[in-house]
């Protein structure tokens, strides 16, 4: 038997049912060592890094870029020493064969390679690859045998069962266009697109204009890095339809920019907003179908499961977050803090933990199956971050115990790396107080929606100068409003009412801080 080991899909974090493979770092014939990078994979919250477990040759990539896999899923078939790729590879190689009816799975990091005559069939056009060893059986299957599958965002477990998307391998056309029907790829060999390097795309008759429209849409995964993914989705461009130039058949940052130009013709409208941004559309067509899926669907599955679960109420509050400007402009001259970029979501951040020592209540979980009230005698402290790829929250472990200083600097860390797609994924998981900062998008306020498993959420809106009273003066004073949503079975009126309170007289004078500490 060969030394060939597979590499699977591993739950990178609580709860991981699945992942899209978004770029592949090394092809078959590379050498890799211990822990070198071979994929970028994208989970429900996250963009993850995983490294290789074992040292040798890439013999076969068995996903390829865009595909959505169980956790389980072989992604990968690395040759030891003294084995050639083309000796291992699969079919033809003989080698790692997948297990048939009544044998053991092929080997996982860690085992002994798994023998057995038996082939895995491949999967056909619209099928599923077969399940690995500890996946779902079936993409409807259950995660457990009390049919609720665990979510990775946070959430804790949800009710219903995980879903992934089949294997696709035919082409489909774009409305108005002849359909086309192409037979699936081979797994080691992935057409980047319908349409060859340097080739225009076909159009329909009737497309008017000096630039012709594709007609025919790939479900082959382009291969673009993922700063070239990003333009795209900015431009709105279906990377599917864009022919590549670049080396090995991979979408350049040019092949995007001279696409969108031609798409878009002479009056082109503007780009569409990010995050559903629609495919360049062909004249006539009058629906563009966005997928959902990754960060937007744990979120929708999110919000709408708190929704139509917990009973929301809101009350807010304006303040006067003038001496907060005031401290904050203060401190920022202190010579230790300046490597520290402080804003006004800090203090209402310090204030939110300090108001929470008094109002525990806030910071709690309803124990529906065992009717309790969980108090979190900690403050994990979730923070709503606007992300390219959609909202994710993750959260500052016992932020309770954090000085000023030191909150400002994991919030300012949290939130980079939040955008750039790069948070852990068990920084998600585990939450237990949130706060949106609908601020920054010039909003006053709003009726925010907690997280499943959360009993408050704080939305704060922007600090802008506004005419208030003061000493029967109408002065213009830095004004600010605060949302407070609660779960209404686990915190009553008083107590919502409190917390919003003493948050907003922290924010009105910081030294009140001083009756909570």
């Amino acid at each position: 038997m060969a030394n060939v080991r597979e590499f699977k899909l591993p739950d990178v974090g609580e709860g991981l049912v699945e992942a899209e493979v978004v770029t592949w770092k090394v092809k078959p014939g590379d050498t890799v060592k211990v822990n070198d990078i071979v994929v970028e994979i994208e989970t429900a919250k996250s963009l993850v890094e995983l490294p290789c477990p074992y040292a040798g040759t890439i013999a076969e990539l068995l996903v390829p870029e865009g595909q959505v896999v169980p956790v389980g899923t072989p992604l990968i078939r690395v040759a030891g020493e003294g084995v050639t790729p083309d000796e291992a590879a699969w079919p033809g190689g003989g080698s790692v064969p997948a297990a048939g009816p009544g044998e053991a799975p092929a080997a996982g990091p860690g085992e002994a390679p798994a023998t057995g005559p038996a082939k895995a069939p491949a999967a056909g056009p619209g099928e599923a690859p077969p399940a690995a060893a500890g996946a779902p059986a079936a993409a409807g299957g259950e995660a457990n045998g009390e049919g609720r599958t665990s979510n990775l965002v946070g959430y804790g477990p949800r009710a219903g069962a995980a879903r992934r998307r089949p294997r696709k391998g035919a082409t489909v056309p774009v409305q108005g266009a002849p359909a086309e029907v192409a037979a699936p790829p081979a797994p080691a060999e992935w057409a980047p697109a319908a349409t060859a390097p340097g080739q225009p795309s076909a159009a329909p008759a009737s497309a008017p204009g000096p630039a012709p429209a594709p007609s025919v849409v790939s479900t082959a995964p382009a291969r673009a890095k993922p700063p070239v993914r990003k333009l795209a989705k900015d431009l709105g461009v279906d990377l599917r339809t864009v022919p590549p130039t670049g080396p090995d058949g991979t979408i350049s940052r040019s092949d995007v920019e001279s696409f969108a130009t031609q798409a878009a013709g002479p009056a082109a409208p503007a780009a569409p907003a990010e995050g559903l941004a629609p495919a360049a559309r062909a004249p006539g067509v009058r629906e563009t179908r966005v997928p959902v899926r990754g960060v937007r669907r744990a979120m929708a599955q999110a919000v709408t499961q708190s929704a139509f679960t917990a009973p929301h109420v809101t009350e807010w509050m304006s303040v006067d977050a003038t001496n907060t400007m005031d401290l904050l402009a203060r401190l920022k001259g202190r010579r230790e803090l300046a490597d520290v970029k402080l804003t006004p979501l800090v203090v209402v951040a310090k204030a939110c933990l300090l108001a929470l020592r008094r109002t525990p209540e806030l910071n709690s979980t309803w124990d529906d199956a065992a009717s309790e009230i969980v108090l979190k005698h900690y403050v994990n402290l979730g923070i709503a971050a606007a992300t390219p790829r959609g909202l994710t929250v993750p959260h500052i472990k016992d932020a309770e115990q954090l000085p000023l200083p030191d909150l400002a600097r994991a919030l300012n860390a949290l939130t980079q790396t939040a955008r750039e797609g790069r948070t852990a994924p068990e920084d998600m998981v585990g939450t237990t107080f949130t706060i949106t900062n609908v601020g920054v998008f010039g909003v006053d306020g709003g009726t925010p929606i907690m997280n499943p498993g959360e009993s408050g959420i704080l939305a704060f809106g922007a600090v802008r100068k506004q005419p208030w009273v003061v000493d029967d003066q109408v002065v213009p004073r830095w004004v600010t409003t605060l949302s407070l949503s609660f779960d209404h079975r686990v915190v009553d009126g008083e107590q919502g009412s409190r917390f919003l309170t003493d948050v907003a007289r922290i924010v009105e004078d910081p030294a009140n801080a001083l009756l909570l500490a």
